[in-house]
């Protein structure tokens, strides 16, 4: 009889291969998972797009925090697009992430990074408006539209550039610097919430923020190949805004298509309504409480009556002006061919120029920065009044707007000037009205901007078209409706975009209306440098943000209020 030991030692060594094979695979399953949960693509990346990875095990939030710092790493020396970090955001993206293992993913943004207007309070950011003497405006409490995000779910990323104070639309700043339009680098993004529009057409987070007084939501948009949605009046509180006019500041989100938008401007809107903003007491109660994603789908284009605005163009034929003209003819055949009716407005009121006549920023705003600056939420080594912050030296106010600011420090709204502006509002604002119900339109559309967006070291955004919504608080979409023609400069072409205006309280009817366009006429590209996916290191902490201001045009001097 054969002992027993050798035919033991004989099948341990026969099943030890066997364990190695099976250990190996074992290893080897879990490193290709980990493999699949350390990779993101953000690039075009959408809200639902990030969930269903999340939800499917495929990434984790630290990951797809991770694969937009990257992106920024790779690209932000570019473009110049943002100012600062948020140092929080792996750390609430590893908390959400111990959420959705113990099978909690509620939130309508639950782990979608997001990027800030610097003119938008968050804790643990500084707030400068892009002023170099505001550097150290440091606040306590969050914008309510930011603690709306926090409480779905959102991770914020960090603050973008803007044009200083948010008083003009080329996005270049004493703190900040020139941002760069991703599509051509010899122009500028528009603005003044350029650094939202070149960072979310750059994927540098899902979708951002922007304010709007005069163009300021629609100007990038138009110029980055984005939509935008200017809110109607009173919509979305402007508490913790870093202002310039109570009545015309508004607030509300730039994303790479509707249904992220409509996600956005949701959540923002579902701050109700704020006692710190009188705006927000008077909408009415059916406007409240609303989910912009709800009907995107229903309906179609057909049926529609959209009014065009005749005097809202420049039809002096140049290179600036064509590509405009032409992308909007294009749309006005598209839109026929879709069923829907175009009708020609031609009253004699609906002039941008004329129109600029009513604005009132000139004298709202020092009484509106100074009421900012006092908030007892505010804190760190900053100026505390209007006088300070434009009599620190520390500033950058565009040769175009001298007699803006000097006119702002002595003007007011005791003045008799900002009486009639104010009629004149009230008088434009029935207008638009008589002009919906007397032709029964469903929307008004015209190019944003008369012309391409303007180059770098231009005197001003001419020719842009977005006072009547500012005065009125009437709500707008934008959207893209083309380029220009490639070109060295512009290897796509330089983005067009155009308004889709409405009554007030008809988001969900402008929405709608964006979505099918945008759906049956894709538009969307991304700026070819920056068209590939960035290979994603490992972050043990979020990467601080080094603005570059030594590219600040000669032509604005720093400091300056006279030529």
């Amino acid at each position: 009889m054969r002992s027993p030991v050798p035919v033991v030692s004989g099948l341990l060594r026969l099943r030890l291969p066997v364990a190695v094979w099976i250990l190996g695979a074992f290893l080897l399953q879990a490193s290709t998972v980990d493999a699949q949960t350390d990779f993101f693509d953000s690039l075009e990346s959408t809200i639902e797009s990030t969930r269903a990875a999340l939800l499917a095990n495929s990434t984790t939030c630290r990951t797809v925090v991770s694969s937009f710092l990257a992106r920024i790493e790779e690209f932000n020396p570019t473009i110049n697009a943002l100012v600062s970090s948020n140092p929080d955001a792996l750390s609430a993206a590893d908390e959400l992430d111990r959420r959705l293992a113990a099978g909690d993913s509620a939130g309508k943004l639950f782990c979608v990074p997001v990027l800030l207007k610097d003119n938008y309070e968050a804790v643990g950011m500084n707030t400068t408006g892009g002023n170099a003497a505001l550097a150290g405006n440091r606040p306590s409490v969050d914008t309510p539209s930011v603690k709306a995000f926090k409480d779905e779910g959102a991770i914020i990323l960090g603050k973008t550039n803007l044009h200083e104070m948010a008083l003009e639309g080329l996005s270049v700043s004493s703190f900040g610097g020139q941002t760069i339009n991703p599509y051509d680098h010899t122009r500028t993004p528009g603005g003044s919430s350029g650094g939202t529009g070149a960072a979310i057409a750059t994927s540098f987070a899902i979708f951002g923020t922007g304010t709007d007084a005069v163009n300021s939501l629609r100007s990038p948009a138009s110029a980055n190949n984005l939509v935008s949605v200017r809110p109607s009046r009173g919509l979305i509180s402007r508490r913790g805004i870093l202002p310039i006019s109570f009545t015309q500041d508004s607030i509300g989100p730039i994303a790479r298509n509707v249904q992220d938008l409509a996600i956005a401007l949701t959540v923002m809107a579902s701050v109700g309504a704020d006692e710190a903003d009188n705006a927000t007491l008077l909408v009415p109660p059916e406007a409240r409480g609303i989910d912009y994603t709800q009907g995107l789908d229903d309906g179609g284009l057909e049926g529609l009556r959209i009014g065009l605005l005749d005097g809202f163009w420049n039809r002096t034929a140049s290179n600036e002006t064509t590509p405009v003209n032409n992308a909007l003819a294009s749309t006005i055949e598209f839109l026929k061919s879709q069923g829907a009716e175009i009708i020609n407005v031609t009253e004699s009121i609906y002039n941008a120029s004329a129109i600029a006549r009513f604005d009132v920023q000139q004298y709202e705003f020092k009484e509106v920065l100074n009421n900012y600056l006092s908030s007892p939420s505010l804190s760190g080594d900053r100026p505390t009044t209007w006088d300070e912050v434009y009599g620190s030296g520390d500033f950058l106010v565009i040769p175009a707007q001298y007699s803006f600011i000097n006119n702002s420090k002595n003007s007011s709204t005791a003045d008799p000037g900002y009486a009639t502006a104010k009629q004149g509002i009230e008088n434009l604002k029935a207008a638009i009205n008589s002009t919906f119900v007397d032709n029964e339109l469903d929307a008004v559309i015209y190019p944003e901007q008369k012309n391409l967006v303007v180059k770098i070291g231009s005197p001003s955004q001419a020719g842009r078209n977005g006072i009547l919504a500012a005065l009125t608080g009437v709500p707008v979409v934008t959207v893209p409706v083309g380029f220009s023609q490639p070109s060295q400069d512009a290897p796509i072409g330089v983005p067009i975009g155009m308004e889709i205006l409405g009554l007030p309280f008809s988001e969900s009817k402008l929405l709608n209306i964006a979505n099918h366009f945008t759906r049956l006429r894709p538009l969307r590209k991304t700026p070819t440098f920056a068209n590939y996916t960035v290979e994603m290191g490992s972050f043990a902490s979020v990467p601080k943000m080094q603005p570059n201001v030594t590219n600040i045009p000669p032509a604005y001097p720093l400091g300056v209020l006279s030529s």
